[in-house]
């Protein structure tokens, strides 16, 4: 049995118009096309344009108001196990988030959240930006694991998004790429928008926004490339984009091209991408902080999996 819980207006921006439902209603709340349908499919919410109801395949017009009623079922429970803290002082805490996490609550989504988690575990959160997503000023994919950072006050919540914005944010990720990089060191510059043909992708578009992402090889496998990644740039799904595009797509990674017997070999069930390393002004104090996260269990494993087979 079900009821109805929370409403949600959304006004669709410009630059949805056109778009399905579907594909503008993932782009809107953060999630997934696959979970928007699904909730289309399953009805477990009601969306509504102006209190008629419209379905998924329906094109967005500018100004159009969307009512969101979420439904919420009474077997439905939420596991959000507390996620380790790297560091939290009065302004910041700084987790390693695991993958199967979505940064913060929205509809479609009934897994954990790394906000729900941080409540669970008594961390208070500030009570800024948009509507459940306090305290959060950069994301990672549900796939991605890695150091993500929350801001606990107003003060903090400013000066990490101006950091963000002004790209004085250090971001460091470690990911496992198909085929031997050529060259080892390089600097992929390339415009980022939405997928011309599949709104749900995202893809090197010459009329995109300017992307750029600095990468090294780290060490080199038969058939694959450990890297270091550093973002200049912060774009929807850049670094899997970015390597696609190369023609090096990352392990595991479906969406952008990966090989899946490769993924399969390697027991990859999501991109080998993880979010190493996060430095930045703390906000009370103006000094540069550095944080690190190790890889988590998949990650090493299939690292371990390539060493042997090398016989390292």
């Amino acid at each position: 049995m079900s009821s109805i819980g929370s409403s949600q207006e959304i006004s669709m921006r410009e630059n949805s118009a056109g778009m399905r439902f579907d594909s503008a209603l993932a782009q809107e709340l953060g999630i997934s096309r696959n979970a928007v349908e699904s909730i289309f499919d399953n009805g477990d919410c009601i969306w509504a344009v102006d209190g008629a109801p419209v379905k998924k395949s329906d094109r967005v017009k500018v100004g159009d108001k969307v009512t969101v009623l979420i439904r919420e079922k009474e077997t439905q429970s939420i596991d959000s196990a507390p996620l380790p803290i790297v560091f939290e002082d009065s302004e910041i805490v700084v987790v390693a988030k695991a993958i199967g996490y979505a940064a913060h609550p929205s509809p479609g989504w009934s897994g954990p959240t790394v906000i729900d988690a941080l409540k669970q575990s008594g961390v208070q959160i500030a009570h800024v930006g948009p509507q459940e997503r306090e305290g959060i000023v950069h994301r990672l994919d549900v796939g991605t694991s890695g150091l993500m950072v929350i801001a606990k006050s107003e003060r903090a919540y400013s000066s990490l998004k101006d950091q963000f914005r002004s790209r004085e944010v250090k971001k460091i990720y470690h990911a496992l790429a198909q085929g031997h990089l050529d060259p080892a060191i390089g600097t992929i510059d390339a415009p980022i928008d939405r997928h011309p043909k599949e709104e749900h992708r995202f893809a090197v578009v010459a009329s995109g926004k300017p992307s750029i992402t600095h990468y090294e090889a780290l060490e080199f496998f038969p058939a694959v490339t450990l890297a270091k990644i550093e973002l200049e740039t912060g774009r929807t799904h850049q670094i899997r984009v970015h390597f696609n595009a190369i023609k090096h797509p990352l392990v595991g990674d479906l969406v952008y091209g990966a090989d899946p017997r490769l993924a399969e070999r390697l027991a990859m069930k999501r991109p080998w991408l993880h979010a190493m390393e996060l430095e930045f002004r703390h906000p009370a104090t103006g000094e540069r902080v550095h944080f690190s996260a190790p890889y988590p269990p998949d990650l090493e494993e299939s690292l371990a999996s390539l060493r042997r087979s090398i016989g390292g």
